[in-house]
């Protein structure tokens, strides 16, 4: 999802409202209510079909019990990713391939109340995006032959010397575009450690020199903005991460912005790997 500052609030309140809608449709149905206990689980859909009568079950609606259930699983699953989010682990999870930046079948059917939302929303505000004045584009060029975009960067049509991707839950429409990929797993609105930074700077860097490169994250303003202020300091063309996203990249791409975290990841980054070896 889209805001750089409290993300995981995003998901924190899907699992509300998620957690709302369950109480409400059970509200008024105590037996469906004893099979999706928040204690017993979907565990108790099966046990329960024994310990009800046949007459009992059948005034069970099964439409009211299978919407039950995935709100249940929706408040379980975007809970448990809010967490995730919070601590900075569980990339992973979501199952994109860091070779072709693809999300397997499985993963958008197993955690379907995650990948919906999500994708609802980045559509929602992509298409915001294109009807502001002045529109803001699906990728930037803030530097020449540097770019800076979210998941629709695809819709630009450009080949690209390198794609630089930030994102785990989406997947990379670039891969067939680029003559290299570079995929760095973090949750929307958390950067990368410095050693990720460092690693995908330097493949930034490198990719350059086979043509345009383009770091992306889903809308375009925070991981992907985090990584091209570090690139733009690796690429030599200014001294510190902050002047490379205020003179850098801001002009260039005006919505773009940095949290703390991110701010304190670049700190880092800078101070271990930029002037520590321009003391040596």
């Amino acid at each position: 999802m889209g805001a750089v500052h409290g993300v995981y609030l995003k998901y924190v309140g899907l699992s509300a409202v998620s957690y709302a809608g369950f109480t409400m449709l059970l509200a008024n149905d105590p037996e469906s209510a004893e099979l999706l206990t928040l204690s017993g689980g979907f565990r108790n859909i099966v046990a329960g079909a024994g310990a009800f009568s046949a007459s009992s079950l059948f005034r069970t609606s099964a439409l009211r019990l299978g919407a039950a259930a995935i709100l249940k699983y929706s408040t379980i699953l975007n809970g448990t990713i809010a967490c995730l989010f919070k601590a900075e682990v569980g990339m992973g999870l979501i199952g994109k391939s860091s070779e072709t930046g693809q999300i397997p079948l499985w993963s958008y059917i197993l955690y379907f109340p995650f990948h919906l939302p999500s994708t609802l929303y980045t559509r929602i505000h992509a298409n915001n995006d294109a009807k502001k004045k002045p529109p803001v584009p699906p990728a930037s060029e803030v530097q020449p032959g540097w770019y800076v975009g979210g998941c629709y960067s695809d819709k630009l049509g450009k080949e690209w010397g390198g794609v630089v991707d930030l994102t785990v839950e989406f997947p990379e429409k670039c891969i067939n575009s680029t003559k290299h990929y570079h995929h760095v797993a973090v949750w929307d609105g958390v950067p990368p450690s410095p050693a990720k930074i460092e690693e995908a700077a330097n493949f930034a860097v490198e990719a350059r020199k086979s043509g345009d490169v383009l770091v992306h994250c889903a809308h375009g303003r925070g991981r992907s903005t985090t990584l091209m202020c570090a690139a733009l300091v690796r690429a030599g063309l200014f001294g510190t991460w902050q002047e490379a996203f205020e003179k850098g990249i801001k002009p260039g791409r005006s919505v773009c912005k940095l949290n703390r975290r991110m701010r304190d990841a670049l700190t880092e980054w800078q101070k271990k790997y930029v002037d520590t070896k321009k003391m040596t």
